[in-house]
């Protein structure tokens, strides 16, 4: 079986996440930039049904979902040293951070986004309770510290520095002085620079009219 890493993508999607991840573990991959309306087409879909971005295929493996992806490519390339070992404590809270991602923090930006915020009754049915107790907890683990697991930086931090930087970015989630160093702190590496070039040539190449169109996202 071919160990081939083929990387499905929009420079303006989450797919930057993932960008930054590629970059990190320092492997060889194939781009292939899914433009819109082809993230509908049968090609695609025959590899990822939702017809989002990202996606990965290697080898024979398809993964989707960014923290997904991200826990997958961290397993895959142990020697990039972006996960502590499995059964150790830290082993436990990357999961938790890397997840705490994928959970809290989409929910809470998704409801803020489409103007819901729930009443203190519908806090305890729903997976984040509340904007505020999702920043608090996050604010909270960062005080004092350079990363969330541990001393040094992990594949978590890599999920959580892109929701954080992307959110203060653009006003879905509040700027504050923990996550704003946090978020530079991590950024400052050299694979998120090389990610950022990468992506953001994609972007210059393309067309103002595909630029305009609203992203496939994972």
């Amino acid at each position: 079986m071919s160990d081939e890493l083929v990387f499905y993508t929009n420079p303006m999607s989450r797919g930057r996440i993932i960008r930054w991840m590629l970059e990190e573990i320092g492997q060889p991959y194939t781009t292939k930039v899914v433009n819109w309306g082809e993230n509908r087409s049968p090609e695609y879909l025959a590899v990822n049904p939702m017809g989002k971005v990202p996606t990965i295929v290697h080898g024979g493996t398809t993964v989707t979902e960014c923290a997904a992806i991200i826990a997958y490519l961290a397993d895959a390339f142990p020697q990039a040293n972006l996960a502590p070992p499995v059964g150790s404590k830290l082993r436990g809270e990357y999961y938790r951070w890397l997840f705490f991602g994928a959970g809290p923090i989409e929910q809470a930006v998704s409801t803020k986004f489409l103007g819901v915020e729930p009443n203190e009754e519908q806090r305890a049915m729903v997976g984040f309770g509340s904007m505020k107790d999702v920043l608090d907890t996050l604010e909270s683990a960062l005080t004092g510290r350079d990363y969330l697991v541990g001393d040094s930086f992990t594949a978590a931090d890599l999920y959580i520095a892109s929701h954080l930087g992307w959110g203060m970015q653009f006003g879905t989630l509040e700027k504050r002085p923990v996550f704003e160093a946090y978020v530079a702190r991590c950024t400052a590496r050299p694979a998120d620079k090389r990610a950022v070039e990468i992506d953001d040539a994609l972007i210059a190449q393309a067309q103002p009219q595909a630029q305009a169109q609203p992203e496939p996202a994972e």
